[in-house]
């Protein structure tokens, strides 16, 4: 059973889900002035463990999911959409090297990749002589963010923060080592890491 939270963490809940960032969400719900930045995040992260806190995050996020009928297929669909999005999906290459943009066949999908489109109505020339003319300008969405995401969903790559600066850990006797990695490691919640590097 989960108890109930306090306000100061209901309000940390509420904003987390709205921004998705911890840092944020603790700075707007606890007295965070003249705390460094570092020290926010630490905090922030340690709530985030808390409990009562973490169930209470999982169980919004759930409700919000099955509302908006989100799922995780649909969400990797959507990154590969981005990821994978090409310029040339969007336009043909003329004989003479120039570049025409038909999007009269453009299907749903190629369309949510599409970040912004303007559309230019203007006449060329003077006159009797004057035609009209079109021209579209338009940009996809940030490929290299969407599959960052999607590596990082699918497990590719692995998120690594530095503790300390150098040669912080120079003069240190391997078990005074082996002490400051296994404080590091629980910190992080990697405790059977941390029991690890102390049985050594």
């Amino acid at each position: 059973m989960v108890d109930k939270l306090t306000p100061k963490q209901e309000a940390f809940v509420r904003v987390y889900l709205e921004t998705g960032n911890a840092s944020e969400a603790y700075r707007r719900a606890y007295d965070a002035e003249g705390m460094k930045p570092e020290t926010i995040k630490v905090k922030a992260c340690e709530l985030l463990k808390n409990g009562n806190v973490s169930v209470t995050v999982a169980k919004r996020q759930e409700k919000i999911a099955e509302r908006h009928n989100i799922t995780v297929d649909k969400i990797v669909r959507e990154l590969a959409t981005l990821g994978f999005s090409n310029m040339l999906d969007y336009m043909t290459i003329q004989s003479d090297g120039d570049a025409f943009v038909d999007l009269s066949k453009l299907s749903r999908e190629q369309a949510s990749a599409i970040q912004e489109l303007v559309v230019e109505d203007y006449k060329d020339g003077r006159g009797e002589d004057a035609r009209d003319v079109k021209r579209i300008k338009f940009k996809l969405y940030d490929k290299k963010a969407a599959l960052v995401d999607l590596g990082k969903h699918l497990g590719m790559f692995i998120d690594r923060s530095e503790v300390g600066k150098p040669g912080d850990f120079a003069n240190l006797s391997d078990a005074d080592l082996a002490d400051q990695i296994a404080q590091e490691a629980r910190a992080l919640g990697l405790d059977g890491v941390a029991k690890s590097v102390k049985s050594h």
